[in-house]
């Protein structure tokens, strides 16, 4: 099976795989830059992208809204302008500020998720920028393609389905996950035929691209006969040569075994997949002092948290896994040793 090309509005991209954005720090514009260069779509995540910054801990926003147009203009040179987008966090204080730098930089497209990403038209309606909201069930699908046509007259140019297998903070309920796992391919196939629907109605075509445990050419095969457009892949590119994260992070997915990988409570007030450290042991047992908020999302109150989800990523993204929080997919422990993104991407479609 030849894998088809990704049309996003007036977007080509040569092969139909999104990398996954990944923050604190692992996917910046070196993975972002590598992956567009190879015909993929890379992604930046706008969680926290400035935390080298030098006035990071003093001038947090301002540091992230530089660093991201940096590393948005930094991943188009390095991918001789390929298709760059940005990852986005509807549960980040500042949202409106990031997806207006987002645009200034000169992105692509958009991916929003971590909540209802309902005003996202507001902020994009005066430029070009292509908007694909994440999802994890029919019901959200439905409300989001109908408000934002309802209130903005504004159709998705696309939307990520993102599955209980992935990583970092997920769409579901804690206690729910492995009931969601075994029935997600019918749930990808309740919401194609939701979007197919809204597709005829408006006379507009609307991808559908599945994420989430997607970790071979197998997967990709599966969710594109199912009839989504493309896939959404992260956990995989973290071990590659091009990740923006530490090799000690990457080293974490290469050595981990399938019973180090667990669901974790985040501050976010989200379930999380990551893997088994000190961390999380010493948070289970006793929990971590806040010294510092950086404002970061907007369920979080640093008062009754039972840690700062900002240190523990920054920590894990310097390479201090012993003290930081390292998100992945359920995949991890699959992978075996770290390559470079052009021989990766060779592997997924070959």
């Amino acid at each position: 099976m030849k894998l088809k090309e990704l049309k996003i509005g007036n977007i080509l991209s040569k092969l139909p795989i999104i990398q996954g954005g990944m923050g604190v720090g692992i996917s910046l514009s070196n993975l972002a830059g590598n992956v567009a260069k190879n015909g993929a779509i890379g992604i930046i995540s706008a969680a926290h992208p400035g935390y080298r910054e030098k006035d990071f801990e003093t001038n947090t926003l301002e540091a992230n809204i530089r660093a991201l147009k940096k590393h948005i203009l930094k991943a188009k040179e390095i991918s001789n302008n390929g298709i760059i987008g940005v990852n986005l966090m509807v549960a980040m204080n500042n949202y409106k500020e990031l997806v207006e730098a987002t645009i200034e930089g000169g992105a692509d497209l958009i991916i929003s998720g971590a909540g209802l990403p309902l005003k996202l038209p507001e902020y994009t309606k005066d430029s070009s920028i292509k908007i694909l909201p994440i999802v994890s069930s029919t019901k959200a699908t439905k409300l989001i393609l109908t408000y934002w046509k309802k209130h903005y007259n504004k159709i998705a140019d696309g939307i990520i389905v993102e599955g209980p297998k992935a990583g970092g903070h997920l769409g579901f309920k804690g206690d729910k996950i492995e009931s969601e796992i075994e029935k997600f391919d019918d749930n990808v196939i309740d919401i194609l035929k939701t979007v197919k629907e809204f597709e005829e109605e408006n006379n507009q075509d609307i991808p559908v691209i599945v994420g989430g445990g997607v970790f071979d050419n197998n997967d990709i095969k599966k969710y594109m006969n199912l009839g989504a457009s493309g896939v959404q892949i992260g956990t995989r590119f973290v071990a590659t040569n091009e990740c923006d994260a530490d090799i000690r992070y990457k080293n974490a997915y290469v050595n981990c075994t399938k019973k180090d990988i667990q669901i974790v409570k985040s501050p976010v007030g989200m379930p999380g997949r990551a893997i088994k450290n000190k961390f999380l042991e010493k948070i289970a047992s006793e929990g971590e002092k806040i010294t510092k908020c950086y404002n970061c999302l907007v369920p979080c109150n640093p008062s009754t948290t039972p840690y700062c989800i900002s240190k523990a990523l920054i920590n894990a993204a310097y390479g201090d896994i012993d003290n930081g929080l390292i998100f992945c997919g359920s995949n991890a422990y699959r992978i075996d040793k770290i390559v470079p993104v052009s021989q990766l991407i060779d592997e997924l479609i070959s």
